[in-house]
């Protein structure tokens, strides 16, 4: 299928996202490569979709929401947690230098990966079976994380394995989460609330 013409202006830039390399990311991953093929009619619609064993792949307006937050300028490392479809390890992989992902669910990673070849990114992303509450210690330290799964606070690991100066962007809470940005700063860190959300929970 192809882009709704106009999806980018209704969806994103209408609600805030004004970074043009996000933008410009969004247009060129294939959605429709990423869900599964009896929802690719609804590939663009403005709502998260049903993935296998409980999980979604998000909404398109918070993948580019996240992929704002993190700032990214072109040679950033960065770590993508709960890979899920794929998906927004591909729009990262349009921003970042490079991106690791990992997945604890090994079907959806085998899926995965056969999604990220199929769009042209299999050898753009570094995907990884394992438990996102620990991250990825052997590939860090990460100018940026983003998570797609809900922790009751920031997992001290990610905290960790981020940079001086990197930014992690999860959704924290149970019931009411929020949509945060961790920024690390000499040793130090600040929280800033972006968006309420809702996503599964971040299995440890």
């Amino acid at each position: 299928m192809r882009q709704p013409p106009d999806w980018i202006d209704a969806q994103l830039e209408r609600r805030g996202i004004r970074d043009e390399r996000v933008l410009d990311a969004m247009r060129r991953v294939p959605r429709e490569l990423f869900v599964p093929e009896q929802d690719r009619p609804h590939a663009y619609a403005d709502a998260a979709l049903g993935l296998p064993h409980g999980q979604t792949i998000s909404q398109p307006f918070i993948v580019a929401l996240i992929c704002q937050a993190l700032a990214l300028d072109g040679p950033e490392h960065v770590l993508d947690v709960g890979t899920g479809s794929g998906y927004q390890a591909a729009v990262l992989a349009e921003l970042a230098g490079s991106v690791v992902s990992i997945e604890r669910i090994p079907e959806l990673a085998e899926q995965a990966r056969t999604n990220l070849q199929a769009a042209g990114y299999g050898e753009r992303v570094e995907l990884h079976v394992g438990d996102g509450w620990q991250g990825m210690p052997a590939r860090a330290p990460f100018d940026g994380i983003a998570v797609a799964a809900a922790a009751p606070e920031p997992p001290p690991a990610l905290l960790e394995q981020l940079a001086d100066r990197g930014r992690l962007v999860l959704p924290v809470g149970e019931h009411a989460q929020w949509l945060v940005v961790v920024d690390r700063s000499g040793g130090r860190t600040r929280v800033r609330a972006l968006s309420p959300v809702r996503f599964v929970p971040l299995v440890r």
